[in-house]
């Protein structure tokens, strides 16, 4: 979750500072990773979801204040627009039940939001890009009241120097739209999947979750409208790339480095070569004054809360206070339901633990670009892409899926001693919505086709379905 800043003003001062602390924790994290200071323990399972406030128009919300407080939940943040909002899971040993105990933890906490939204005449959507939404709903007036979003609204308009952010979307149709601050972001709503890893595993686990994205949004895509367009399958991934297009240092020169990315290629030797990419490459967003230099890393984290790569390297600290690692998942979007978010995670938690595991790395006869256009094309085309695999060949991803990557999950999942029936009910899920080829996407688009361009209808309907809790694979027009 975002943490609340105390300020949102700064001055070249506070940047330098901010810089200075951020070079000094980044070599304790160096010195952390070459005397192997974090956990070593078996893989845990975590989730945070995004998702959407309504009015009884089926019209964005911006009321997420009012909601909280009713909700009272410490798992639960506002989120940048005050229609949005944040509910997370508590960490789960990878093993086991694992996947019937968040199941069951997010059913409750979702119940207790649509109590909640109901209490105020609302009510609650998970899903990646909700189909009403308006350019005009994107304005500041409508930016959650946490002093971390005016900052980052302010610092991202003047690392542009006041040039206006474009979105410009070729997809099925053509989007173009121009805004002035970040609140375009607000748009796109995720499912975000945490791995927190052996740190003698986490190069290979987090080169099997690049290797993994394209699959993964492929199979999960549930955002194709945007303001009334019909645009990519995973509408989000270029919407956030763009909404927060700053950029980075290229040597010393501002530079073409996005802050929302896919990466700049695999890791080699650890996952510290990120967080010293990020305080190289990456200006400083939020020099909040943190006091001198933190051994828990609050400058170094604040930092990489501000870096948004689909797969994101994380720093966490237990009770006792000692760091782990984990990888923050990105690529899933928010919905179409809870069995279809719980089949997603185990999905990837399956996968990327096989491609981790095999005897031949697949980073090594895969190259990072191969993966990066595969990720794109997915996000792009969905179940209808064809991407490049380890053998050398370029597959249609429903076969691919069907005859090597629901294969390997398994594997990955018997590894991981999760609970048979857990795995072959999720999995069998992901199996389902391939065969059929309708995940959130292709459902919202079958639906228009059917009952015409009607956005406020789309949305009763799949409101209708999702409150069903049936997987979207058996949701009908």
């Amino acid at each position: 979750m975002g943490e609340e800043i105390r300020q949102s003003r700064f001055s070249e001062a506070d940047h330098a500072r901010y810089r200075e602390r951020l070079a000094a924790e980044t070599a304790l994290l160096a010195r952390w990773f070459a005397e192997d200071r974090f956990a070593h323990e078996a893989p845990v399972a975590g989730f945070e979801l995004e998702a959407w406030l309504l009015d009884s128009e089926l019209r964005p919300a911006p009321r997420n204040a009012e909601f909280l407080a009713r909700l009272d939940d410490p798992m639960a943040s506002p989120e940048l627009a005050s229609f949005n909002f944040e509910v997370n899971g508590t960490p789960q040993p990878l093993r086991g039940h694992a996947f019937s105990a968040m199941h069951g933890e997010l059913a409750r906490t979702w119940q207790r939001c649509r109590a909640a939204a109901a209490g105020i005449d609302c009510r609650i959507a998970m899903i990646g890009i909700l189909p009403t939404a308006e350019n005009e709903d994107f304005s500041l007036a409508n930016m959650s009241q946490m002093a971390r979003y005016r900052a980052l609204n302010r610092e991202v308009v003047r690392l542009r120097r006041g040039r206006p952010l474009v979105l410009d979307i070729n997809g099925i149709e053509h989007l173009r739209v121009t805004h002035r601050d970040v609140m375009l972001e607000a748009a796109a709503t995720s499912f975000q999947i945490h791995l927190q890893v052996d740190p003698a595993q986490a190069v290979r686990l987090y080169n099997a979750s690049l290797i993994a994205s394209a699959p993964l949004v492929a199979i999960s895509a549930n955002s194709p409208w945007l303001f009334g367009k019909n645009l990519w399958d995973e509408t989000r991934i270029p919407l956030f790339e763009q909404s927060v297009a700053v950029g980075g240092y290229a040597g010393a020169r501002f530079g073409p480095i996005r802050r929302v990315t896919f990466g700049s290629g695999y890791v080699r030797h650890s996952l510290l070569e990120l967080f010293e990419e990020n305080q190289e490459h990456y200006p400083v967003l939020l020099p909040e004054d943190l006091g001198e230099v933190d051994p828990q890393l609050h400058h170094l984290r604040l930092h990489n809360g501000t870096i948004w790569r689909w797969n994101r390297p994380l720093v966490g600290f237990d009770a006792a206070g000692r760091p782990h690692l984990r990888i923050e998942h990105r690529v899933v979007p928010a919905g179409p339901s809870i069995p279809d978010a719980m089949a997603n995670a185990a999905f990837y938690y399956g996968l990327v633990t096989s491609l981790a595991e095999m005897a031949v790395a697949p980073e090594s006869v895969l190259p990072f670009n191969r993966v990066r256009d595969n990720f794109y094309s997915a996000a792009r085309h969905g179940l209808r892409a064809a991407i490049h695999w380890q053998d050398g060949c370029t597959h249609p991803l429903p076969e691919l899926i069907r005859d090597a990557l629901l294969p390997l999950a398994r594997a990955g999942l018997e590894r991981l001693e999760v609970a048979a029936d857990d795995r072959e009910q999720l999995l069998g899920i992901i199996a389902a919505r391939n065969a059929t080829g309708q995940n959130g996407a292709a459902w919202q688009r079958a639906w228009v086709d059917r009952h015409g361009r009607d956005m406020r209808g789309l949305t009763a309907a799949y409101l209708e379905r999702q409150d069903s809790g049936q997987p979207v694979h058996e949701w009908t027009l």
